[in-house]
């Protein structure tokens, strides 16, 4: 074991032994406080990761068992500590991975992004274009953005760069440099456009719903981000292109559509099929409360489809690691969340914020600020998941009792987390697989991303909060 490991072990140790240590605060039970200790912990390890993220998890959940088994009494039962993994959201993120592999070993995401390159290509900005309505159409059915850009786009686009003469070291500037920034830059916005279009979405509106007591469904999300995301969608490739305007203009898109098509061939059975089952999955998650079903419940059902059209083998499923190791952490971080829900954690953090923040009767202030502190604060964060496990049920809870506007608050917070990943070239877990081609420097990544996080938050504080006040008078949210 290595010296690095060790100390942060270590850290990982201190912290929840500091709750035995200490006694716990006035208001709040033994056992909420020895559970939150373990909880903070999870969050560091999340951050600076001795381990990977489902081993850390396990390790919580074991240390909560014991917890619970002394200090539980009758409320608290060790079932609880594993009610995670009983939970939809946990499954419907599972599911959702195996519809986005079944894009990628079938061939149809290559096929689609051919099909736009011949259409809308002919222009360096095109293919800008063409990335974004890539993403979109790919977003909802993939909720690892890692596997969306790094995993379809970044090679199709790539390979588009190259054919064209763009050398990361001789040539960034030629289309490599701008086709990189617009790959990474958008879909930080399609992930925030989805509910399935991102992990970390599931896991935010959870602890949300547990705090501001919102109700938010599949089409609501998407009704809710259409407006302030396609609008980015149009404004970031035209924000690169100006800021950093790629040396060639012109591209022979049907060549490179031709080619990318021929060597896929013929359109096979199971693209045709997983086409119709995407078509059904998104019509499941538009009208899931019309046909009594969650979006969990249709997930399943697809996943199940896909399997039983030989769409993809079990085996595929398998080998979905990304799959799997978001269903053991996820599972973990929601039975963590939900044990301190139980024991009242939440309520006692309510109250103590509520003693020490007053914004009187400035609800509009309060949003604002929680909203541009969750921006700010997301700057500090490598891991998009990991800013939501620390940050969102403080804000959340700082929102319950600053009279910010609580639906209004929660599509602010649960839109910002994706965007506020654009600063930095860590923001997500994408960022260093784009980055890392070689097209980019820091200074000009940065700067990229402060213009459209800062274009971003405008967008959604003005235009955004108006569009959201109207959906709501209109009982569409």
């Amino acid at each position: 074991m290595s010296r690095e490991r060790i100390w942060k072990l270590g850290v990982l140790l201190i912290i929840p032994l500091l709750t035995f240590i200490f006694p716990s605060p006035e208001g709040l039970t033994d056992l909420a406080w020895k559970l939150f200790g373990i909880y903070l912990a999870a969050i560091v390890g999340l951050v600076i990761k001795p381990y990977s993220e489902p081993v850390i998890l396990l390790l919580a959940i074991a240390a909560s068992m014991v917890i619970v088994g002394n200090l539980g009494g009758k409320e608290i039962k060790m079932a609880m500590v594993l009610s995670g993994y009983a939970s939809g959201t946990t499954w419907l993120v599972f599911s959702a991975f195996t519809l986005s592999a079944a894009f990628v070993l079938t061939g149809l995401g290559k096929r689609i992004a051919y099909i736009l390159i011949g259409k809308i290509g002919g222009t360096t900005l095109g293919l800008g274009y063409v990335t974004a309505f890539l993403d979109g159409i790919l977003a909802p059915a993939t909720p690892s953005n890692t596997a969306r850009a790094g995993g379809i786009v970044l090679p199709i686009i790539n390979s588009v760069a190259v054919a064209l003469g763009s050398d990361p070291d001789k040539s960034p500037r030629k289309v490599g440099h701008f086709l990189m920034l617009n790959i990474y830059m958008l879909t930080k916005t399609t992930s925030y456009m989805f509910f399935t279009a991102m992990a970390g979405n599931i896991l935010a509106l959870k602890m949300i719903v547990d705090i501001l007591h919102i109700e938010l469904s599949w089409g609501g999300w998407a009704l809710a981000a259409s407006l302030p995301g396609i609008i980015m969608l149009v404004l970031i490739p035209l924000i690169i292109y100006k800021m950093y305007p790629p040396e060639i203009k012109q591209v022979d898109n049907k060549v490179i559509a031709a080619e990318g098509l021929k060597a896929l061939g013929p359109m096979t059975l199971r693209e045709k099929m997983l086409c119709a089952l995407f078509i059904l999955a998104l019509l499941g998650w538009i009208f899931s409360s019309s046909l009594g079903m969650d979006e969990a419940a249709v997930a399943i059902c697809v996943m199940a489809l896909m399997l039983l059209l030989g769409i993809v083998t079990w085996d595929d499923v398998i080998k979905n690691k990304g799959g799997w190791n978001t269903l053991i952490w996820y599972g973990g971080i929601i039975s963590l969340s939900s044990l301190l829900s139980k024991t009242g954690f939440f309520i006692w953090l309510a109250d103590t914020m509520a003693k020490h923040i007053n914004f009187g009767d400035h609800g509009n202030i309060a949003f604002l600020i929680i909203v541009f502190l969750s921006v700010i604060v997301r700057y500090f964060f490598a891991s998009g998941s990991a800013y939501i496990v620390a940050m969102v049920p403080v804000f959340a809870t700082l929102a319950n009792v600053s009279g910010a506007p609580a639906m209004i608050t929660a599509l602010a917070l649960l839109f910002s987390n994706s965007y506020g990943g654009c600063v930095t070239h860590y923001g997500g877990a994408a960022g260093p697989v784009i980055f890392g081609v070689g097209y980019n420097d820091i200074k000009s990544w940065w700067l990229v991303g402060l213009v459209i996080t800062l274009v971003t938050f405008l967008l959604h504080v003005t235009l955004g909060v108006w569009w959201w006040e109207m959906l709501i008078r209109l009982n569409y949210l």
